[in-house]
């Protein structure tokens, strides 16, 4: 039996989509294998989001070449799309594969003899047109259940609409059907993920129509039986209207986890960026959730060192995020990503000052989450155990994605129990008491 492995790098939506091309190649008689594991094919799931997703790239192809030097490489994602022929180029790399490309990848393969030069089979943009269902399971205690592809979106400093193409969505029907099938293999939570998924509806049919909104497709899984949990990826402040975060607050399954990139506290910045909203509305949306919900936790992304970014638009960010109720940061240091109108922009800000600036948010990251996680001791949460042992301890997460953490126990694993949360250790990680005896879930 043939073996194979995979890496992914990048976002959930990488994960789930791998899983589905996993699966396929378990369909023609595979053997999937762990990355660091001798196999006969290697498979490595591209991102370009930042600098330093590309040059990732060339050390696993290295780490792949160390386990079995004559074991076939390929490429898929996002970076495979946008530079095919510097993937190619790269020593090892036998074959890469674009946008649409990748889901077919079992319908390229050889007889798994290495090619002298990369082999490459990428469309043109505009052809991914068509959606391909996914979702990640296995290696997790929770689902990654992709939504939504793609993006119509403009922003200057992003690359992901010409990696992956306009925006379209799964069948309502179709993301239903994928829900049920997570919940029949025991998984407890589902996290939705996308492109964009706040604009889900779109192109549901092969048509630029909304046959369905975000707010039909969340009142819609929060009826599938047997999922415990429902969890919201990244969705934009614009796209998450008043009546989503209402949903949620009263909902079966859905927690009260949110996360909303930002990008900059500074208008200027954000229409620099033209992203689609200003800062006051991404104040009300944090209003709205801390009133329905006071409990939940809030993530934000934000983009340091964007070209024309001063000193005063980045201390306007970090008091505007230190005066916000929010719980953590995903702080990105900006990177120039080729055909981007990022990159012809003046102002640009030196890579040192870049990188001192994301330190200090960073470090804002640190006493946000700080203090949320204190916000929350006293209080009984549900605590879902992770699949890991960690140098002897397990953890988990509640609802309200809360990071716990106790001594190995096999049998917590997959469970879900209600837990006091008692204290914060040295670690920044919560400690508990459980409330119940018996398993929830």
């Amino acid at each position: 039996m043939k073996k194979v492995a995979f890496y992914t790098l990048g976002c959930k939506l990488n994960f789930s989509e791998t899983s589905t091309i996993a699966r396929s190649f378990e369909g023609e008689g595979f053997l999937r294998v762990d990355f660091s594991e001798m196999a006969d094919i290697y498979v490595i799931n591209t991102c370009s989001v930042t600098e330093n997703a590309d040059k990732r790239f060339k050390t696993i192809v290295k780490q792949a070449q160390r386990t079995n030097p004559e074991a076939f490489v390929a490429a898929v994602g996002c970076y495979a799309q946008l530079k095919p022929e510097e993937l190619a180029d790269v020593d090892g790399v036998d074959l890469v594969l674009g946008a649409t490309e990748k889901f077919k990848i079992t319908d390229y393969l050889n007889d798994l003899t290495k090619n002298e030069i990369g082999e490459v089979h990428s469309c043109e943009i505009e052809e991914a047109d068509f959606y391909v269902g996914s979702y990640a399971i296995g290696d997790r205690t929770r689902a990654f259940l992709k939504v939504q592809d793609g993006c119509d979106y403009k922003c200057t400093y992003c690359t992901i609409p010409l990696a992956r193409g306009i925006s379209r969505s799964d069948t309502l029907e179709n993301v239903l059907k994928n829900a049920s099938e997570i919940a029949a293999k025991g998984i407890k939570e589902i996290v939705l993920t996308g492109v964009n998924i706040g604009d889900y509806g779109k192109g549901e049919f092969g048509n630029k129509k909304h046959e369905h909104t975000f707010l039909d497709l969340v009142k819609a899984l929060d009826g599938v039986v047997g999922v415990h949990r429902l969890r919201i990826s990244s969705i934009e402040p614009n796209l998450l209207k008043n009546e989503t975060i209402d949903f949620v607050a009263h909902s079966k399954s859905f927690v009260p986890h949110f996360h909303i990139p930002l990008q900059s506290g500074s208008d200027k910045i954000l229409k620099l960026m033209r992203r689609r909203y200003l800062s006051s509305l991404y104040v009300d949306r944090v209003a709205r959730i801390k009133k329905v919900m006071p409990h939940a936790c809030i993530g934000v992304d934000v983009i340091v060192g964007f070209p024309g970014e001063t000193d005063d638009d980045f201390l306007h960010t970090y008091h505007f995020l230190n005066e916000l109720e929010v719980s953590y940061l995903h702080v990105f240091t900006y990177s120039e990503r080729d055909d981007t109108l990022a990159t012809k922009m003046e102002g640009i800000v030196p890579k040192h000052i870049r990188n001192k600036r994301s330190k200090m948010l960073r470090g804002l990251s640190v006493k946000k989450r700080r203090a949320f996680y204190e916000s929350q001791l006293g209080h009984k949460r549900t605590v879902l155990f992770e699949g890991e042992n960690k140098e002897g301890y397990i953890h988990g997460f509640t609802e309200n994605y809360v990071k716990v953490k106790a001594p190995w126990d096999p049998g917590l694993v997959n469970t879900l129990h209600e837990v006091e949360l008692i204290s914060i250790d040295e670690d920044g990680l919560v400690r508990f008491v459980f409330v119940e005896e018996k398993i929830m879930a």
